[in-house]
């Protein structure tokens, strides 16, 4: 078998899915923090209420 028919075909796929997760959890924390801000009438005009941010 020659080298480059046994190379991955994706060799970053680890390093890729990390940094998607990371990138996930990030924002998802940004939202979160950008919520507990805002009033409650700014929460309910998003049709949110204080206990639906879990914190």
């Amino acid at each position: 078998m020659e080298f480059h028919e046994n190379q991955s075909k994706r060799p970053f796929l680890l390093f890729t899915h990390t940094w998607n997760w990371l990138v996930k959890k990030w924002q998802r924390h940004h939202t979160r923090k950008v919520l507990h801000r805002l009033s409650d009438e700014q929460l309910k005009d998003l049709g949110l209420k204080r206990s639906d941010l879990g914190y």
